[in-house]
């Protein structure tokens, strides 16, 4: 199977051990390895694929604790490098009682925003079948060019770009510099992952199929919208797919969108479809990608941080229909 490569931050997430109130009142965290690519490429590694991670951590205790946890689940960390320059990035986390979060980041700067556009080599992306990345690193530092780069030279190689923009507007100086720098790389992407609520901010369409059909005309071949407790859904310019959210106790959402979209990458790997084979993907195809998804993100909620699941505990939790 190629390899699924996931460009972007590495961060230590701080999980509270209290649900139902705000940051301010958290009196104890959990230390917990994350940054949303990571969680993508733990998944595919999670569930037997290939994944590989690029990015930068600090010359800290922190950084080599999420180098540990990325190789303990099975993700090359060849191209994860290593900087004096600033330290790993930390976001603390507060649940409410629903398991949804409120976030406050550190890092003014990380060792991530450093990561530079001649570190991103062709090597980087030998047998690789698709590019995955968010928004978090689009911010104007060296990390977005080494985007650009990266983005480039995937599709070169003939991968798959997969792009869930994975809002975070506190890290921006405005939402509409958040926009912008989505915008601009949204006509890269192939694959378009979105949560419900960030659909109209990116897109400018409160429709989801209006929403889809402005992303075809832009190069996408695929919108994929998680709707949180009202299913998801897979928009091509020729089929639509649905699954409805499978219930579960919730315990933490930090993740759910990761696991989500790291699955189906995963099952498009696995099955080989490419850029161009994503638009002739069929009704039944993309509703058992999307029910495969639903229910490995369904997994990930149940716990702490982003926990990802082995494909024997999807199963597991989940046994095949006979």
């Amino acid at each position: 199977m190629k390899k699924v490569v996931a460009i972007g931050e590495l961060l230590i997430d701080f999980v509270p051990q209290q649900k139902g109130c705000a940051l301010d009142e958290v009196t104890h965290f959990e230390r917990v390895a994350g940054g949303a690519p990571a969680n993508v490429a733990a998944a595919v590694a999670r569930l037997g694929g290939n994944a590989a991670m690029i990015s930068q951590v600090g010359e800290d205790a922190f950084g080599t604790h999420i180098l540990k946890v990325l190789r303990a689940n099975g993700v090359d960390t060849s191209y994860v490098f290593r900087t004096g320059r600033a330290n790993t990035g930390l976001a603390f986390v507060s649940l409410d009682a629903a398991g949804n979060r409120e976030f406050s980041f550190f890092r003014n700067p990380s060792a991530d925003l450093f990561l530079e556009e001649g570190q991103i080599a062709p090597d980087m992306f030998t047998e690789c079948a698709a590019l995955h990345f968010c928004s978090v690193d689009l911010v104007d530092w060296p990390v977005r060019a080494a985007h650009r780069r990266a983005v480039a030279l995937a599709k070169q190689a003939g991968a798959l770009i997969s792009f869930d923009p994975n809002v975070r507007l506190p890290l921006w100086s405005s939402p509409a510099d958040c926009q912008a720098a989505i915008r601009e790389f949204l006509p890269s992407a192939d694959l378009v992952k979105l949560s419900d609520d960030e659909v109209e901010f990116v897109t400018g369409c409160t429709d989801e199929r209006a929403a889809a059909e402005k992303l075809f005309g832009m190069g996408c071949r695929l919108l994929i919208v998680t709707r949180g407790a009202a299913g998801s859904a897979a928009y091509t310019p020729h089929a639509e797919g649905f699954a409805e959210t499978i219930r579960v106790p919730v315990t933490d959402t930090t993740g759910a969108g990761d696991s989500f979209i790291g699955s189906f990458l995963y099952q498009l790997t696995r099955d080989g479809v490419a850029a161009d084979g994503l638009d002739k993907l069929t009704e039944q195809q993309l509703t058992d990608y999307l029910v495969f998804s639903a229910q490995y993100a369904s997994l990930t909620v149940q716990h702490k941080g982003a926990v990802m699941a082995t494909m024997d505990e999807l199963r597991q939790a989940y046994p095949a229909k006979k």
